[in-house]
């Protein structure tokens, strides 16, 4: 799978011209039936129906499907496609197990569907056949099924479940993103932020190795500083590393007795945050994997600002909480 990318940038150029960018701050300003209309006079979500704020949902699920298809269509190769699309098999798939084996609705919980239509992942579950799933998601799924067998003295958790899918996940993702080495160091950089932040968040080394997730570069070893809470101590070991600004963030949070909100959304922000630093040398399929990710951190966005508006909150509270 190799499409003409400079073909597909050009699709690009004129597609981002329908992006809000800087659009969402103003939305922020207003009332929600405001920001309704507007977003409706920008053409988002365009054939949606949504008659007034109340059905906001209708029109960034519209917004959602559209983009699903352009990744489908103009992915310049299966591992631009894998990155955006593997992990909702993961998440749905996790989806069907809870719903056929603990609680829970999977029409609620499923995200839209991945490279495998989510229902064809819930009808493995239900059925126990995982044969039809491909490498990675079946060993999940068998490694999460079996965590509900009669001879298990000790019943599933949410956190066993989701720790198998996350691990199996960032395996499938470094698989097929081997020879793209771009995406392969955001999906170390991501593992190896999620583990600093449990490390940071943890009240024993147990926790904190219980909820290692593997696909990053870093040790436990080298996180277990962190357990410490020496600030100091920790900083010099990290100093030189890709992380050192990223451990401090987290220190000076918990100092302030903040959850580490802030290096979460550097977490989050990762990507969007060094493509648009570099929007100017970007190369190959990098234009492409910035356009969906600024179309998905915009849909996000739309999200918080509706959910926000109808709750009352006021601008500054909101735009505080908006990605990327």
């Amino acid at each position: 799978m190799a499409r003409d990318v400079v073909y597909t940038n050009g699709v690009i150029a004129v597609k981002e011209q329908s992006l809000l960018g800087a659009k969402l701050n103003k939305l922020c300003e207003g009332s929600a039936d405001e920001a309704f209309r507007a977003v409706i006079e920008s053409g988002f979500g365009k054939g949606a129906e949504a008659q007034s704020v109340f059905g906001y949902e209708n029109l960034l699920t519209a917004d959602e499907r559209d983009l699903d298809l352009f990744i489908r269509e103009y992915a310049p190769t299966a591992a631009d496609e894998a990155y955006f699309l593997v992990p909702r098999d993961f998440h749905n798939a996790k989806a069907a197990i809870k719903a056929n084996y603990a609680t829970g609705d999977f029409d609620e919980m499923k995200a839209p569907s991945g490279l495998i239509p989510a229902e064809q992942i819930l009808s493995c579950v239900k059925e126990n056949d995982f044969s039809p799933l491909y490498d990675g998601l079946r060993q999940a799924c068998e490694g999460a099924a079996a965590l509900f067998s009669e001879e298990r003295e000790t019943k599933a958790t949410g956190v066993e479940i989701g720790i198998i899918f996350e691990n199996a996940k960032n395996q499938r993702l470094l698989k097929v993103c081997a020879r793209n080495r771009f995406l392969k160091k955001l999906i170390q950089t991501k593992a190896d932020m999620t583990n600093i932040l449990t490390a940071m968040r943890a009240q024993t080394p147990e926790y904190a190795l219980n909820n290692y997730v593997s696909g990053g570069k870093l040790s436990f070893d080298k996180l277990q500083l962190l357990l410490e809470n020496e600030a100091e101590k920790a900083a010099r070991a990290f100093d030189g590393t890709p992380y050192a600004d990223f451990v401090k963030i987290c220190f000076a949070d918990k100092t302030e007795g903040k959850p580490c909100a802030q290096a979460e959304l550097m977490r989050d922000n990762l990507e969007t945050d060094f493509l648009g630093a570099h929007k100017y040398e970007l190369k190959k399929s990098q234009p492409f994997l910035y356009y969906v990710l600024r179309r998905r951190a915009e849909n996000a966005n739309l999200r918080i600002i509706f959910v926000c508006l109808m709750a009352g909150m006021d601008e500054g509270d909101i735009k505080s909480r908006l990605r990327g």
